[in-house]
């Protein structure tokens, strides 16, 4: 059917088929162009007519077409395909897959090779790229996320429970949830309530009916099965997707739970425990005995045992000597003042503070009192165009102990090519070129470091 169609015919169909057509001579030049595709219009244009078609090509494409050329004239009749990258009117670049065949009629010749645009499959090959790449991170942050929920979960104080609500039983629970309720064994998968005595599982259980009712309930004074301690008890009912969850929260009252939350309270009166400037206590090797909670906010700690027993350096200071040098200053002259440094806090912020101590000598052991004010936000009273830079050797020495040493000699090393560069402009009556020259610089080198250090006007005088 298709051989008694006319030629015309067969060229409207060839048209619409291929995104556009070329007809080349036995020279390879580009005799005839038609495009098919509106988007194409806009990107290639009839000056490929009269040149040979290996010049439209870029990279190794020339080699290629030479190659896809003598195959397709070696089988007249065959059609042999390859992709090939030109550039657009706009110097984009422009890949086409090319299927290209001989007329054996005219002696092979003529060559026609059909084009088309893969522009559009690059597209969706590079949004397959761009999601798949947008799904890693977001996996790698669940992961990040879900790392830092485990730890805190396992560190809390309190035991904590997530319960299913549809089938009553542990999906997850904290080591101190089994230490409470099942003497240290494993609770996840057990029905809950479990671990109370008959009149706390009557309690617990009214408290989750309570939870899916109104959202939240608690109850106090609930017995345990196991020993002689009693809980506080809080429940919150949570929805996710077509899922429901209780989020129970255990505190022991009394017992060793009230011993260890109440460690280094005899130390701090209550005006210190509600300080606004964080303040902790250590003994003279820089281990904590008490902590308000302003401290526990900015180290991102959840209760004062995480904290008690374990080295300052855990989070105070940019580096390890800090702590040392506070220790070495306080045991020779028992007190230090506006000592800046920054407060490492658990989940990895970091935040400027200030700190003033003194030494505790009728404490016995004695003991060094830290007072600690953050200073991330206060207000500088230096002009913020000498912030960018130190402006002296004194700025660059007071920042010793804060900064590496290659930071410190690099921040030196631009505050004299800075002060270079002022005094040539002011020596040269701000004429650039002049400055230039006397620096022994090029015009684009000294532009770019005004840029740099952010020095003069703009740069349109080029005189």
């Amino acid at each position: 059917m298709l051989s008694d169609l006319g030629t015309s015919t067969l060229a409207a169909l060839v048209e619409q088929a291929a995104d556009f057509s070329l007809v080349l001579d036995d020279r390879g030049v580009v005799s005839e162009l038609v495009v098919g595709s509106s988007e194409l219009k806009a990107s290639v244009d009839q000056t490929w007519v009269g040149r040979p078609w290996a010049h439209t090509a870029i990279g190794d494409g020339r080699s290629r077409i030479e190659d896809l050329l003598a195959a397709a004239r070696a089988a007249p009749g065959v059609p042999v395909e390859a992709d090939i990258t030109h550039l657009d009117v706009l110097g984009a670049e422009l890949p086409i897959q090319y299927r290209v065949v001989s007329e054996p009629e005219q002696g092979a010749d003529r060559v026609v090779a059909l084009g088309r645009d893969l522009r559009p499959v690059a597209n969706l090959r590079q949004q397959l790229l761009n999601a798949q790449q947008a799904l890693e991170q977001d996996y790698w942050r669940l992961r990040q996320l879900e790392t830092r929920y485990r730890m805190l979960f396992d560190m809390v104080a309190d035991a904590i429970l997530v319960i299913d609500a549809a089938s009553g039983r542990i999906l997850e629970a904290n080591p101190r949830a089994g230490d409470l309720l099942a003497g240290g064994d494993n609770v996840i998968g057990r029905p809950f309530p479990a671990g109370f005595d008959n009149a706390g599982m009557a309690a617990v259980s009214s408290l989750l009916r309570e939870a899916q009712a109104v959202g939240k309930g608690s109850a106090v004074g609930v017995g345990s099965a196991n020993s002689d301690a009693s809980f506080n008890v809080v429940a919150s009912f949570l929805r996710q997707a077509n899922e429901s969850r209780f989020l129970v929260r255990l505190g022991v009252i009394g017992g060793d739970a009230d011993a260890l939350s109440g460690a280094g309270e005899h130390y701090l009166p209550e005006s210190l425990r509600r300080s606004p400037d964080a303040v902790l206590l250590m003994d003279v090797d820089g281990r904590i005995e008490a902590v308000n909670k302003t401290f526990l906010d900015l180290a991102q700690l959840v209760s004062e045992e995480q904290a008690l027993g374990y080295s300052a350096d855990r989070w105070l200071g940019r580096t390890g000597v800090d702590l040392n040098v506070l220790l070495a200053n306080l045991r020779q002259r028992d007190s230090v003042r506006l000592f800046a440094t920054a407060l490492r806090g658990e989940l990895g912020a970091l935040t400027d503070v200030e700190i003033s101590a003194c030494r505790l000598s009728e404490v016995r052991p004695p003991l060094f009192a830290f007072f600690i004010r953050d200073t991330s936000r206060r207000i500088s009273s230096e002009h913020p165009d000498t912030l960018r830079l130190p402006r002296s050797v004194e700025q660059v020495t007071q920042r010793v102990g804060r900064v590496p040493l290659k930071e410190l000699v690099r921040e030196s090393t631009d505050i004299i090519e800075a002060l270079c560069i002022e005094a040539a402009l002011k020596l040269t009556g701000d004429n650039r070129a002049s400055a230039a020259e006397l620096l022994g610089l090029s015009r684009q080198s000294l532009y770019a470091k005004l840029r740099r250090y952010d020095l003069g006007g703009p740069d349109s005088d080029l005189d």
